[in-house]
């Protein structure tokens, strides 16, 4: 008979755990994994996003919470000395210290009502506005979501090199990432692949003619990349659409963009769906255009639906996650007419497409959420040894 689970207390961290974006859907994807196995799982997000996506809503297996009450917005720039250190300015200061006191008393208190367990932060931020607090007697581990050189170009990596040191475990996507945090002395790294939300049943024919990406619209994504590939690659293949999932403050920009490429009446914005399973299999082909990903979780997803990716050579993540030429085709970064002839290659390939889409379901079968949370379990063990 199979020795029982034992069950623990997990405290998931982050700043902002409800906007719409791949790490959040993993921390959700995590906690509701674990309460399912029985553990006692809270996320807790530092502060409330502003635009909140309804992640496992109405079936949660896990508690909830965010410590701060309102979401963290921009003060307007003093024009003057006067404002800058005027009384009102003084008291903007005095209430964000004292709401400051008040989160951080709460997530104290949230923390010390256990005897033991972990605390799992989500990100550097994440460690960096609790690394102060009493944690009793629980056990620290560090994910980072994105890749060794995201980290390197920011203030990420002295983070993570001040912080996760003092923790028992620093969980990291990728062997080459790990061997860059290695290389940096951050002890204790270990490969923790982001799990699967989903591994449908049904698979996406791959007859439509739709394009797809899924993101915010934000700059990093480089949408306005993918819509100039596009337009390229539809010049002589009528019938083809590109359908963009998500919102952001780029959506007027990247209309304008698609208008004056000549593709409006061919690139649709559909705005967020609670259903990416459902998303996803409408599509013939998924393409990933950022500037840089540590993992490219869309990439497994779509892989998950049976859909072939391409996709800018952005990182070591990415590149576990699509191999070349077998499930799916990379392009340098930032090249365009590359990924335009990508695109274009498998636009007029329907045998390809069903290879690479058949390989690629198989190929990320390895990160189902059963799995990982296999390797999670292992990870508690080993701290536990």
């Amino acid at each position: 008979m199979a020795e029982a689970t034992p069950v623990r207390n997990v405290f998931f961290i982050g700043i902002e755990v409800d906007s719409m974006g791949g790490s959040q859907r993993v921390l959700h994807t995590l906690a509701q994994g674990m309460g399912e196995r029985g553990h006692r799982v809270e996320l807790i997000g530092i502060r409330p996003s502003p635009d909140p996506f309804p992640y496992n809503s109405g079936t949660r297996t896990y508690q909830h919470s965010t410590l701060y009450t309102e979401p963290n917005r921009p003060k307007p720039k003093a024009r003057t000395v006067g404002e800058r250190f005027g009384p009102a300015r003084r008291a903007e200061g005095r209430r964000a210290r004292a709401e400051r006191d008040r989160a951080r008393r709460e997530l104290t208190a949230k923390l010390g009502s256990v005897r033991d367990g972990y605390i799992v932060f989500g990100s550097p931020w994440a460690v960096d506005w609790t690394v102060s607090l009493d944690w009793g007697r629980l056990k620290g581990i560090g994910q980072y979501h994105e890749s060794f050189a995201q980290a390197r170009r920011g203030p990420n990596l002295g983070l993570i090199k001040r912080h996760y040191p003092k923790l028992e475990k620093t969980l990291v996507l990728s062997q080459g990432d790990a061997v860059e945090f290695r290389n940096q002395r951050v002890p204790n790294v270990r490969v923790m692949p982001n799990p699967l939300p989903f591994v449908p049943d049904s698979v996406a024919p791959l007859d439509t003619r739709k394009i797809g990406a899924v993101g915010r619209f934000d700059p990093i994504k480089r949408y306005d990349r993918l819509i100039e590939s596009f337009a390229a690659a539809v010049r002589s293949r009528p019938g083809w659409e590109l359908h963009l999932f998500g919102e952001g403050p780029l959506e007027a920009e990247l209309k304008q963009t698609a208008a004056q490429l000549g593709v409006a009446g061919q690139v649709f914005f559909r705005g967020t769906t609670t259903d990416m399973a459902a998303a996803y299999r409408e599509l013939s082909l998924l393409a990933l255009s950022s500037e840089r990903e540590g993992w490219g979780m869309v990439l497994a997803e779509a892989a998950a639906c049976g859909v072939p990716c391409v996709s800018f050579d952005m990182s070591s993540g990415v590149r576990e996650l699509i191999a070349h030429g077998r499930t799916g085709t990379l392009v340098p970064p930032a090249d365009v007419p590359a990924l335009a002839e990508a695109l274009g290659e498998l636009m007029d390939d329907n045998a390809l497409r069903a290879r690479y889409g058949a390989a690629g379901r198989d190929h990320v079968a390895t990160w189902s959420l059963p799995k990982v949370l296999d390797r999670w379990d292992r990870v508690f063990e080993e701290i536990e040894r």
